[in-house]
């Protein structure tokens, strides 16, 4: 298991070294930094005195290697609007975007667990068909329409949630601001969260029903029903721990890509988080918060995985044994 594990990590440390990469080689496609800082009253050679002050005009190895350095030591540059670290800008957006993709995670597995479970076993009624149907309507419309609706639905028509914020919230754990502790907060949440939610919900009762109904034609369920167990402790023991071993792989990557994917429903809904954030950063041509939120996403996604991959490893037998050769 030390092995996996040391495994895992190199993997982590490459894949974090090639998006760091990437993000960098990104910055002089986005324009030029010194229009940011001073505008455009600045002669040429004053520019070119600055470039030459910021390393602007260094061979790109040597850039890099000075963004790499300063990038380990959690400095990823200075916002040109907010005249603060990158960094702090971003994280300060964190818990807003977090917060949706918890209350999505929460509603997809509340809701994929127990629909794709009984449309596995009883893959013919017409409440199963309906939701197989439902299924791929919704992995068919996009999230902003999904947004649109809910709220001319719930709140332009019916009045009963809010359209757009983030509501009242309370810090907690010493700066972490959050809306889940206050009733108006709650409310915000509802919309975005089950917005966010659709994009992965069809995906997940699909792939768990297929999962399901895949163990359940298995032999040691087939003996399980031979030696007189109840329905109930085949379908949810014997079973259903089987399914989930998959789904949790496909469920850590997709909560990660959940995190990009609430740009879209940050915008719509005007939440402040990062994915918000990060658009008003392409508008601004804010090139380093835009680095900066690349990085940190990126981040998510690996130790996301790498989380997954070790709970697999854990829960799996075969995945030890892969490591240990």
């Amino acid at each position: 298991m030390i092995a996996f594990l040391i495994k895992r990590l190199v993997q982590a440390v490459v894949v974090m070294f090639v998006i760091s990469l990437i993000s960098f080689s990104i910055q002089d496609n986005l324009g030029d930094p010194l229009r940011e800082l001073v505008g455009q009253s600045v002669s040429e050679e004053e520019r070119q005195a600055l470039r030459d002050e910021m390393g602007l005009n260094d061979p790109f190895l040597v850039q890099y290697a000075r963004f790499a350095s300063n990038a380990l030591q959690g400095d990823l540059g200075t916002s040109y609007f907010f005249k603060e670290p990158a960094l702090e800008v971003i994280l300060k957006k964190l818990p807003a975007t977090l917060e949706l993709v918890f209350g999505a995670t929460l509603i997809i597995v509340c809701v994929s667990v127990p629909l794709g479970v009984y449309s596995a076993i009883n893959p013919q009624s017409l409440f199963s068909r309906a939701v197989m149907g439902m299924s791929i309507v919704g992995i068919s419309i996009p999230v902003f329409l999904t947004a649109i609706g809910l709220i001319y639905l719930f709140s332009i028509e019916l009045g009963w949630m809010p359209s757009y914020g983030r509501g009242e919230t309370m810090t907690v754990l010493g700066g972490w601001d959050t809306g889940f502790t206050t009733g108006d907060g709650l409310a915000h949440l509802v919309l975005p969260c089950f917005t966010l939610a659709s994009i992965m919900l069809p995906l997940f009762i699909r792939l768990i029903r297929a999962e399901m109904m895949e163990v359940l034609q298995s032999e040691y369920v087939r003996f399980a029903w031979a030696k007189g167990l109840k329905a109930r402790r085949i379908y949810f023991l014997h079973a259903l721990k089987n399914t989930m071993l998959p789904v949790i792989t496909v469920g850590g990557v997709q909560i990660g890509t959940m995190v990009a994917y609430t740009i879209l429903t940050e915008t719509v809904f005007q939440w402040p988080g990062m994915g918000f954030l990060f658009l008003e950063a392409v508008n601004r041509v804010d090139t380093p918060l835009i680095v900066a939120y690349l990085i940190v996403v990126g981040a998510i996604f690996v130790i996301t995985n790498t989380i997954v991959d070790l709970i697999y490893g854990l829960v799996n037998p075969t995945v030890k044994l892969a490591g240990k050769k």
